[in-house]
């Protein structure tokens, strides 16, 4: 699967490093591109960077030379994690300036997955109604709301509770957390 990783300013880099670690390149074509405010948020929540995997392709966010740029050569799928809520509302009325948000709307009118993980809380009108225009275009809004049912021990066990769901939504096969079970009766 060809699957693009698009990171946003948004508070929840961490978000990011956990599901590109957990992506293997070496099963799945992976791309990488950044907003223009993501390294400075990088910088303050990541402490040594981004670590992209060995085989992850990274792309200039100016540059609409990438492949996913074009519908003719789509990704299979696009996740934005952490999605700001002003790259949401982009996305949401069409507005493609640079190869981030082109790609997301290129994988909404090719009916490709687009996954948005927006990390935003309190929300506005406004979110609400750039979530429904997103989920009326076919996009999934997959918020970063952990789960505790595991007993997470530590902020990296937490974070992968939503990771989970992102690689649930994907079909990438992982073992990040335990699956809800019936309870013993």
């Amino acid at each position: 699967m060809r699957i693009l990783v698009a990171i946003t300013g948004a508070s929840g880099s961490l978000y990011a490093q956990r599901l590109l670690d957990n992506l293997d390149p070496s099963q799945h074509e992976v791309h990488v591109v950044l907003s223009q405010y993501a390294p400075a948020v990088i910088a303050e929540e990541l402490p040594g960077g981004l670590r992209l995997p060995v085989g992850v392709i990274s792309h200039n966010l100016k540059s609409m030379n990438a492949p996913f740029a074009s519908g003719s050569s789509a990704p299979d799928a696009m996740v934005i994690i952490p999605c700001s809520m002003g790259t949401l509302g982009r996305i949401a009325h069409g507005y493609s300036q640079d190869v981030l948000l082109r790609a997301a709307d290129v994988a909404l009118k090719e009916r490709k997955k687009l996954i948005l993980v927006p990390r935003e809380t309190p929300l506005n009108l406004i979110h609400l109604r750039n979530f429904e225009l997103l989920l009326l275009a076919g996009a999934t809004i997959l918020p970063a709301n952990p789960s505790f049912y595991t007993r997470p021990q530590n902020v990296v066990q937490v974070v992968d509770t939503v990771v989970a769901r992102v690689l649930d939504h994907l079909g990438v096969a992982h073992q990040l957390v335990a699956r809800w079970k019936e309870a013993e009766e």
